[in-house]
């Protein structure tokens, strides 16, 4: 990526946390979840900062795993690690008291702990006493940055590229990474743009947009992708979707703020229901294309999609392929797993650059 000294974002919002200031490696803390789409901190840290992490923990009852080492957090420190990361999104980003008794191991064993939930590890009394006892630190990287600003609305320098979802946990920040690195592999100067936990530990610097007071989290997109060079590109992570019952307001101020040239859906083959509201269908690709174009208009009349991104990871190769292959007969457009790369990726890449 381009060096942050190149673009950086206003000193009203510095970096929530740079990656050279958290306490690394890590161990991976899974808690006692039983569904792997809760488990998208960790398998983002596991995919995209492998050297980072040296094991995993979890609770009795977990049933989700990043397939790392299993280790407990004396091994864990023993191995190298420093502190332990919160590897778990769950709805309402809350610490459940069953958690506490691993965390506080953790404490004990000489690992400081990060956390990226709503609940912030500073204001839960024990773990607060327990780190200023044994001299650990608690950090939180979802802690939005002071002074954020109303959002302008003004059009800004720069070409920007925003993922967005039919849904939570299929592939937004997969799909960024995946197209910020194309791009740097082109020669273009590019930035990834964080705005949940997981990118800000795997980028380093970015603001969490779900935890802006909602008043100003069109500003904070704007601020994350300020005004640039006329060739620069800020690719800039989704979040939540614009169906979404619970989390379309941050999905609505990221598309607002960011103002896209270029978007690219993600949804994943199979998903019929939204994550945790088995009662509730899945907006369909093309409902989401429409609506994110009309909604984008309002900041960025050009806007436009150049594919859909589609999460093939319960499919074989040959499956997978097939089903690629017809869908973007289907839609009339380019369509490609990411994360499988091949010709379909590059045809989506030249569609975002066109």
């Amino acid at each position: 990526m381009t060096p942050e000294t190149n673009h950086r974002m206003p000193s009203a919002t510095p970096p929530s946390n740079e990656a050279g200031e958290l306490p690394q490696p890590y161990l991976l803390f899974l808690g006692d979840i039983v569904e792997p789409g809760y488990a998208k901190t960790a398998f983002g840290l596991r995919d995209w900062a492998p050297e980072r992490c040296v094991g995993e923990f979890a609770c009795d009852g977990a049933k989700v795993s990043a397939g790392l080492a299993p280790m407990t957090p004396e091994q864990a420190r023993s191995a190298g690690a420093r502190s332990m990361v919160i590897g778990v999104a769950n709805p309402g980003g809350l610490i459940p008291d069953g958690w506490l008794p691993g965390l506080l191991q953790a404490l004990e064993a000489g690992l400081d702990l990060v956390g990226g939930m709503h609940a912030r590890l500073h204001e839960i009394a024990v773990l607060r006493e327990s780190a200023a006892r044994l001299g650990r630190r608690l950090v939180d990287v979802r802690e939005p940055p002071r002074g954020i600003p109303v959002a302008s609305g003004r059009k800004r320098s720069g070409k920007r590229l925003l993922t967005v979802g039919t849904d939570c946990a299929l592939g937004k920040k997969y799909t960024a990474l995946v197209l910020a690195r194309a791009f740097e592999r082109r020669g273009l100067d590019v930035d990834f743009r964080a705005t949940g936990q997981t990118g800000i530990l795997i980028a380093g610097r970015g603001i969490p947009l779900d935890a802006v007071v909602c008043d100003f989290a069109a500003g904070a997109a704007e601020a994350l992708s300020p005004a640039a060079g006329a060739q620069h590109w800020d690719v800039i992570e989704g979040q939540g979707s614009l169906m979404h019952p619970a989390y379309a307001g941050v999905s609505l101020a990221l598309l607002h703020g960011s103002q896209p040239d270029v978007i690219v859906v993600c949804h994943e083959h199979g998903r019929e229901h939204v994550l945790g509201y088995p009662g509730l269908l899945l907006p369909s690709i093309e409902e989401t294309i429409d609506l994110a174009l009309r909604l984008g208009r309002r900041t960025n009349p050009s806007i436009r999609c150049a594919g859909v991104s589609l999460n093939t990871a319960a499919l074989d190769p040959a499956h997978a392929q097939r089903v690629i292959a017809a869908e973007s007969e289907r839609l009339g457009c380019a369509v490609a797993d990411p994360m499988r790369g091949g010709l379909a990726l590059d045809r989506l890449v030249e569609e975002c650059l066109a």
